[in-house]
């Protein structure tokens, strides 16, 4: 499983990369291996803001729907809009093609309460 030490993960599986003041999100490797071929995700284009730990949108698996959780709360920049017609990319290359939105962090203090890479591998090892 590949849990990229220079991210921090939620719960409930996405990971972001924080450049700067801006962080791009996606799910984890473990989670669109849990979900399977993904078929859609559901964001609204005119998304303008996030709050950490709430839902911003939607991802269809051939089985399942599940939320999608803002790891901080932003300004969203970005929605990588290709990622409806490759869904694929996002089993393909979670971390990388895969991500989902960009987001402007607005208070960097809220990225304490994310896990790190050991304290994620830990939560889906118990799994």
């Amino acid at each position: 499983m590949n849990i990229p030490e220079d991210l921090r993960y939620t719960k409930e599986h996405e990971w972001i990369r924080v450049e700067g003041n801006v962080g791009t999100v996606g799910i984890t490797d473990y989670a669109q291996s849990e979900l399977g071929d993904i078929v859609y995700v559901d964001i609204d284009p005119a998304l303008e803001s996030v709050k950490q730990g709430e839902a911003f949108g939607t991802i269809e698996a051939v089985k399942t729907v599940a939320d999608l959780y803002a790891p901080v709360s932003g300004k969203v920049l970005e929605i990588h809009e290709d990622i409806n017609d490759e869904p694929e990319k996002i089993n393909q290359d979670p971390y990388g093609e895969g991500w989902l939105i960009k987001i402007e962090v607005s208070d960097p203090g809220e990225l304490e309460n994310l896990l790190t890479a050991e304290q994620y591998a830990a939560l889906i090892s118990e799994a």
